[in-house]
């Protein structure tokens, strides 16, 4: 008896062990709780990317712009680093699929990335990779781009519906000439994609410029389309089956951005209208902006992408070091707009640079004075003396 006693003992001694051991582990495990923080190195990244030293960047395409490969790119890879010394920089780009994006994005997650940077492909289908990165307690910067989601954590872009209107305004302003030496009226509206919030902005502060125009009589809007993915192939189909319906008879064609632009400019071209017809365009592309001094595109938008890039770049230490985004977002928010589904009328922190109209009269002053490009680039395969401004 006295020997079973003292095995029973030894067993009840083992089992409080053991069950001390499994109560000091549970303790141990609920300091983090159930989150899945992401790690970079052996360094622990605290919640809302803090301590964070590698971060992805997602951008959404190159075949319809130049600027995200060229301009954006570069500019964040730099910037990033110089914000936050020591930060790795994920750079991915969804060559124009949501869904290739997305798989860059869970890879990012993967990888560690516990700040993503996300110019989104496409505003709705995007919110799912924000979805992922808050169940890893990964924030989330929409660059350029808004990107519709409740979670979304920031913004950072231009004033959309401000380059809308000074592409509108461009073409109140100058109109008269073109109504007159084309003896029409007709106008033309070519958008860029409905998935990107970006082309509703624009196409809404156009409109404020162009609809009172329309409303009196003053031009006559023949045609108007959102362009898939901002193809620039497309824009100029477009454009072809405008002057078709039109028995090329074209005033004024608003055409979104710069990469569209040369393609409605081609078709314009094979009528015999290039420099005939005011045409609009955006993002100060070497190629629109060679369009202008040829005198074949009337007008451009600059975004001085470096001051996007480094807001961005600052937002992402700011993070990183813990401390108050206020000074930088100065309490601004963008809303979700109705488009936007469950997440309509959530208003994002923003940050929000100023868009500047670019046209043959103030090339030299802006884009070039500011080395966004050089008159290298610009007049590469140019006579001397085109636009006044090439050698």
């Amino acid at each position: 008896m006295k020997l079973f006693s003292q095995r029973r003992s030894m067993f009840t001694m083992m089992v409080g062990i053991l069950v001390f051991s499994m109560l000091l582990a549970a303790c141990g495990s609920s300091n983090t709780g159930t989150s899945t923080t992401p790690t970079t190195g052996t360094s622990s990244v605290g919640p809302n990317g803090k301590g964070c030293m590698k971060v992805g960047v997602l951008l959404p395409e190159t075949a319809t712009s130049a600027r995200w490969d060229s301009n954006d790119r570069p500019a964040l890879q730099a910037d990033i680093p110089q914000q936050l010394p020591g930060a790795t920089v994920l750079y991915n780009n969804a060559q124009g699929s949501a869904d290739t994006q997305q798989t860059q994005a869970q890879a990012d997650l993967t990888n560690g990335a516990c700040i993503l940077v996300l110019a989104p492909f496409d505003s709705v289908k995007a919110a799912a990779i924000v979805a992922a990165a808050k169940a890893k307690g990964v924030p989330v910067i929409s660059y350029d781009r808004l990107t519709y989601s409740s979670d979304l954590n920031y913004y950072v872009s231009f004033d959309g519906v401000a380059v809308g209107k000074l592409q509108g305004d461009y073409v109140a302003a100058h109109y008269q000439s073109y109504v007159t030496a084309n003896g029409t009226k007709n106008t033309v509206v070519i958008n860029g994609a409905q998935t990107d919030n970006n082309a509703l902005l624009f196409s809404t502060g156009a409109h404020q410029a162009l609809d009172p125009l329309f409303t009196a009589g003053t031009l006559k809007k023949v045609y108007e389309k959102f362009t898939p993915g901002w193809d620039n192939a497309t824009a100029q189909t477009e454009m072809q089956a405008a002057l078709t319906a039109n028995g090329n008879k074209v005033a004024v064609a608003y055409v979104a951005n710069d990469g569209m632009a040369n393609n409605v400019i081609a078709a314009l071209k094979a009528v015999k209208l290039n420099g005939k017809v005011l045409v609009t365009g955006q993002d100060a592309t070497v190629a629109g902006l060679q369009n202008i001094l040829k005198g074949d595109q009337s007008m451009t938008v600059y975004k001085a992408i470096p001051k996007e890039a480094m807001a961005t770049a600052q937002l992402v230490a700011a993070l990183s070091k813990g401390t108050d985004t206020a000074t930088l977002t100065s309490g601004q928010t963008v809303a979700i707009p109705s488009t936007g589904g469950a997440a309509a009328g959530t208003k994002i922190a923003s940050i929000l640079e100023t868009p500047v109209a670019v046209d043959k009269s103030n090339i030299q002053s802006t884009v070039i004075a500011d080395n966004y490009v050089t008159v290298a680039q610009i007049c590469a395969g140019l006579p001397s003396g085109t636009g006044g401004i090439c050698p």
